[in-house]
């Protein structure tokens, strides 16, 4: 009884709070992931609830009108395989799965294709497993391409890569999967639909007086227990998984709602600040959980040696470092590894993330921005260090 007396009084805390968040909901240019699960694109049934597909198409058309980038992580592959095929029987192993999430990956993407096109709007398809986002070189190659979709106005849509992970490279779930999305695009909401309003104080299922936890400060033991498997069997997540990805994508400043993707102007409204399904306040904002992960993070791969000017602009006027500015390079790194930033004193002024390698860095020193496709070859942007990827000492 105690428990379901907090969640009440947090119900009632996201009730007060809700005018205050108007602004920040409001705000232009907002990046908003929505993870789809199976469950939400079956209606529960064993194939796709095209209907409903193109309802949620609608609203996010809606979203990008209003300014928003907007990110579609979708499950239904291995659904949209066995639709395809013809509910056959197979053996229940992973060779299996793979071969209806091989055939079931192309007619979903060219269902999604489809659909947006109703609205003059193009999506671009993103596979990705484990092994793409631990490692920081992909993960980087990710993050760049993701943000050249948003950039001209693709939808892009995500998918975990079944046909070809294993256990040991696969996400396992594609709630976890959006939560690392969100986290590779800096976006400032991750919407988990599902086929539940959002986590309860009990299984409603069992429990008729569960009640609806509205907001969410603290995710503890007690809130971990309370989460339960997937009710329909027809994904591979459940209201633990989607637990751990709103624990997740909180700790890098995201914001994120449990809803049920069945609910009518579900998406919008939840990006409006309607008290819909269970939302997961945000620890801390994304520019500074990165730069926490750089300054504690790794270990520095090498150095790097800036003249006076781009010292000044560093320090004093929060600006990138810029290839002009860079004197030497000392030590062997990849691009997107931590290196440190001397001054030519010898002095230590800042961390940052490198977008080339120490190889590149030798090359391009002392050159302007516009000459390093031409020195190079090629370009991973026009600035050495980010100011978003750079901390000061």
């Amino acid at each position: 009884m105690a428990e379901t007396n907090h969640f009440q009084v947090t119900a009632q805390t996201f009730s007060g709070a809700h005018a205050s968040d108007t602004q920040s909901v409001h705000s232009p240019q907002q990046t908003i992931v929505i993870k789809l699960g199976t469950s939400v694109l079956t209606g529960g049934t064993l194939q796709l609830d095209r209907a409903h597909m193109v309802e949620l198409v609608r609203q996010c058309a809606s979203l990008r009108k209003q300014g928003h980038k907007v990110i579609l992580v979708t499950s239904g592959a291995i659904a949209a395989g066995r639709e395809h095929l013809g509910y056959p029987e197979l053996p229940k192993t992973m060779a299996s799965k793979q071969l209806l999430a091989a055939v079931g990956q192309s007619r979903l993407i060219q269902e999604w294709e489809r659909l947006f096109g109703i609205y003059g709007l193009h999506v671009g398809q993103m596979l990705l497993t484990r092994a793409d986002l631990d490692d920081r070189e992909r993960f980087l190659n990710a993050r760049d391409m993701i943000v050249a979709l948003l950039d001209n106005g693709i939808i892009p849509v995500v998918n975990e890569n079944d046909a070809v992970a294993t256990t040991e490279i696969k996400v396992g779930d594609n709630d976890n999967l959006s939560a690392l999305v969100g986290i590779l695009t800096s976006a400032d909401k991750l919407l988990l639909l599902t086929d539940q309003p959002g986590l309860f104080t009990a299984d409603p299922r069992r429990n008729p007086e569960a009640e609806l936890i509205r907001e969410v400060h603290t995710i503890d033991e007690t809130l971990h227990k309370l989460a339960g498997g997937s009710v329909g069997g027809l994904g591979t997540g459940g209201m633990a998984t989607k637990l751990q990805a709103a624990d997740v994508a909180r700790r890098a400043g995201i914001e994120v709602v449990i809803a049920a993707g069945s609910r009518p102007e579900v998406i919008a409204d939840l990006v409006r600040g309607e008290s819909v399904g269970t939302r997961f306040l945000p620890l801390e904002s994304p520019l500074e959980s990165r730069k926490r992960w750089i300054l504690a993070g790794p270990p520095p791969a090498g150095d790097i040696v800036i003249d006076d000017g781009a010292a000044v602009a560093v320090q004093q006027r929060g600006s990138s470092l810029l290839s002009k500015g860079i004197l030497t390079v000392k030590g062997e790194f990849e691009r997107g590894e931590v290196t440190r930033i001397f001054n030519a004193q010898g002095v230590l002024l800042a961390r940052g993330i490198c977008r080339y390698s120490s190889r590149d860095i030798a090359k391009i020193a002392g050159k302007h921005s516009q000459e390093i496709h031409q020195v190079l070859g090629y370009e991973y942007g026009p600035v050495a260090i980010h100011r978003d990827d750079l901390v000061l000492i």
